[in-house]
């Protein structure tokens, strides 16, 4: 995790010049307090609700974070007026591959991956928890809640093509701007 430090490029809201469509870059981990950097729930959810475009373009290159903070960021995106659509330019790990289920549409640029796997810490809790994302997966993609959870036991990463595939999203991008989905160490997850 320490190598992802100077690589944030973190939360940015960008209005696209007449239109009434609103970009907005989620582009960092996933955290409980943006003080040291990445993306809190309070930032994210603060400059959501500024946003009164009809079309929100949410463009994810995110390794993942803190799970409660996410549940919050995807209540948020589903609260909204606006028309989502998240764009998934290089990586939706963990945390930000149920965010990207929040939106209206997902896309996903060729070569690009989502992962999902099981919580990590705090058993008990995390095994509740676990049970929510099972749910949350199987009734956006349409899978079985047991294939579901044998891929999150299995830490599963999903191509574009096997995301669109297992209904992680809804269409492979096409010229759409894509972020190397190495610009973040993954090794944290082994």
């Amino acid at each position: 995790l320490n190598d992802n430090r100077g690589r944030r490029q973190g939360l940015r809201v960008q209005a696209q010049a007449d239109s009434n469509e609103v970009t907005v870059y989620l582009y960092d981990p996933i955290v409980t307090d943006d003080w040291w950097g990445g993306v809190s729930a309070q930032s994210f959810v603060r400059a959501l609700a500024e946003i009164t475009a009809e079309v929100i373009h949410l463009r994810i290159n995110c390794p993942g974070g803190d799970i409660f903070a996410a549940r919050a960021i995807e209540t948020a995106i589903r609260g909204h007026s606006a028309k989502v659509i998240a764009h998934i330019d290089g990586v939706a790990a963990s945390a930000a591959s149920f965010v990207m289920l929040a939106a209206d549409e997902v896309e996903i640029s060729d070569g690009a991956v989502v992962m999902i796997h099981k919580g990590w810490e705090m058993a008990g809790l995390l095994d509740a928890v676990d049970a929510t994302l099972v749910r949350t997966y199987a009734k956006e993609t349409g899978q079985d809640e047991s294939d579901v959870l044998a891929w999150m036991a299995a830490e599963t990463w999903f191509s574009s093509d096997e995301a669109v595939e297992k209904g992680f999203a809804d269409r492979i991008a096409g010229d759409a701007p894509q972020a190397n989905a190495a610009a973040w160490n993954l090794s944290a997850y082994n």
